[in-house]
């Protein structure tokens, strides 16, 4: 029996295209009738002052990028909810200078993060310890910059996590 290169050829392009494991990117396994989603108000657990509020403007952002859903103002127009909590928030020194000085440190947040049915409150997605960290520097001679280093750590950590939780609702992982 004789096999042609070309039958080859597209035998091994099925079978590698065919491992069956990819992102859904669209939220085709969220149903159809989930158009509209509330982004409910983060609760703090940390000291730091209003840092739920970076975070929660960045799903915003999220949701909007994504157009799959149609954002609304209120909770009872939504089909679905999307409720987190940040849970911690801590800083750790990554170096140090040859003076035993910080000049670059790490700030690591965990969160839970909800997205349920509003009617039914079925659970669609949840994380209970998700997790980001995000580096910056450390200025020994100017407080003011490394507070404003760190400030916006915390907003790229911000959309950071936001982009990660807003892929693993929609794909379903």
């Amino acid at each position: 029996m004789k096999i042609n290169f070309l039958t080859i050829i597209v035998l091994l392009f099925f079978i590698a295209s065919g491992c069956g494991y990819h992102f859904s990117p669209a939220g085709e396994h969220i149903e159809k009738s989930i158009q509209k989603v509330f982004v409910d108000n983060f609760f703090n657990r940390t000291s730091e002052a209003y840092i739920e509020n970076y975070f929660r403007d960045s799903f915003i952002d999220q949701f909007i990028k994504n157009s799959r859903f149609k954002l609304v103002s209120r909770e009872d127009l939504a089909d679905a909810v999307l409720r987190a909590s940040i849970n911690s928030l801590a800083t750790s020194h990554l170096a140090y200078t040859k003076t035993d000085m910080a000049k670059e440190n790490r700030v690591t947040v965990t969160m839970e993060v909800v997205f349920e049915e509003r009617r039914n409150k079925k659970i669609i997605w949840a994380d209970r310890n998700l997790m980001g960290r995000e580096d910056y520097i450390v200025d020994g001679s100017n407080p003011n910059t490394t507070d404003r280093n760190r400030k916006n750590a915390l907003k790229k950590l911000a959309n950071d996590v936001a982009e990660k939780a807003c892929r693993y609702i929609m794909s379903g992982f």
